[in-house]
């Protein structure tokens, strides 16, 4: 559709903590509102079609299809070995074509289901498949139900981590050599790697816009819980994702307090279990500075079921930040800002400022790899590339300050121009 650009917003959160259920609720609030609206499943237990009720087919060999469940409402379930045997059987057909020339290598005799011991394969395929239907522009917004959160953070390294191999093992320019040569084979493997690496890179710039994707954290209100959702908003925004809220999940709702002693010991008990889940939020609230933390009340029975979740649909809507508009954008760019601090020529100082609300500094890690910064931090790391200035600096210091990593660079005499 002409003038759309089709948001995406992700749901991340520990399994079994709802995030399913609140993603379905959110989309639908979505389709009410008028928006066209795909609800995704990257995660490979299916859930998404039990909490519709609804049975998907799974045919063997065969990519599942896109499902209206209501008007406005889009559903798909990405089985990841299923498009590995799609998409691996047009690389066999092309790299098996009789070129007369013998390498050795026998791709044929290579099963697609081993193929998905490979680190990133069916997690990057997953996402290759976002992406193209994003780029379609048939929806306002596609909410993706994501695995749990160490699966997830692990999904989003595998775009960046895949194009840095590529670009240090097979570049462009051997590529482009490659697919002009004589061989024919070779030509096609390299036309079929650069399809690759635009397929990846469009994952990852799409991931990386903040003007267009977005990830909302569900958590519970317990104290692990809290400590691990700052450990996944750190490494979230470490990542480049545009963090927009972190959703509390099945709070118990208040109740009236006890009238006398004779009360029932299980009304004490719920009103204990809220006061521990009201603390658990209050420290969540502390530690989460500069991101809404929201509370999703727990609804009693489990909402099962498109007639459920509509129900569960309208307490979403009614939210301040629940089921508002997809587009927007409340924090800044992921991208790390230059700037000279001080001086001039060998005596310039520079700082490079980037987001990383670090949960524990202890696990902050810096690296130097040729021309990129190696940054890691509650368990992850990031490549990031530097800016052409710094490209000809070493690095004289680093500090955390209020969510911002701030590193400090000086000209290296060997390399800076004169």
């Amino acid at each position: 559709m002409t003038g759309r650009r089709t948001h995406l917003e992700l749901f991340i959160g520990k399994g079994g903590v709802g995030k399913t259920t609140l993603a379905c609720a959110t989309a639908i609030s979505y389709a009410r509102a008028g928006r066209r609206v795909l609800i995704a499943s990257l995660d490979q237990a299916h859930s998404l079609g039990d909490a519709l009720g609804f049975h998907f087919p799974h045919d063997a060999g065969a990519v599942a299809g896109i499902v209206n469940v209501m008007p406005g409402l889009d559903v798909i379930e990405l089985d990841s070995l299923a498009l590995l045997e799609d998409r691996f059987r047009d690389v066999v057909r092309l790299l098996g074509a009789d070129t007369g020339h013998d390498h050795g290598i026998d791709i044929g005799a290579l099963d697609p289901a081993e193929s998905t011991g490979l680190p990133g394969v069916q997690e990057l395929l997953m996402l290759v498949e976002i992406a193209q239907l994003a780029a379609e522009d048939d929806w306002d917004v596609i909410v993706l139900d994501c695995p749990p959160s160490a699966d997830m953070l692990r999904i989003l390294t595998a775009p960046p981590t895949l194009l840095g191999y590529v670009e240090r093992v097979w570049p462009p320019h051997t590529r482009t050599m490659s697919a002009i040569g004589a061989d024919l084979r070779r030509a096609v493997l390299a036309a079929t790697m650069d399809k690759i690496v635009a397929a990846v890179t469009e994952v990852r710039d799409l991931l990386g816009d903040h003007a267009r994707t977005g990830a909302r954290l569900v958590t519970v209100a317990e104290q692990v819980a809290v400590a691990e959702t700052r450990r996944i908003r750190s490494a979230a925004v470490l990542l480049g994702l545009r963090v927009d809220e972190v959703i509390v999940n099945k709070v118990l709702p208040p109740a009236p307090p006890p009238t006398g002693p004779a009360e029932h010991p299980a009304v004490h008990w719920y009103l204990s279990r809220r006061a521990e889940q009201l603390d658990a939020i209050a420290r969540l609230r502390r530690e989460l500075t500069g991101i809404p933390v929201l509370i999703a009340q727990h609804t009693g029975p489990e909402p099962v079921g498109v007639g459920a979740l509509s129900a569960l649909s309208a307490a979403v809507d009614a939210h301040p930040m629940l089921g508002d508009n997809p587009a927007r954008v409340r924090t800044s760019s992921g991208e790390p800002m230059v700037r000279c601090e001080s001086g001039t020529g060998l005596h310039s100082v520079y700082t490079m400022r980037m987001p990383l609300p670090v949960a524990d500094p202890a696990t902050l890690r810096l690296g130097r790899v040729e021309d990129d910064l190696i940054v890691g931090a509650d368990g992850v790391r990031r490549r990031v590339r530097l800016a052409s200035v710094l490209q000809r600096c070493m690095v004289d210091g680093a500090e955390l300050d209020g969510g911002y990593l701030v590193v400090r660079f000086v000209p290296d005499p060997r390399v800076w121009p004169r």
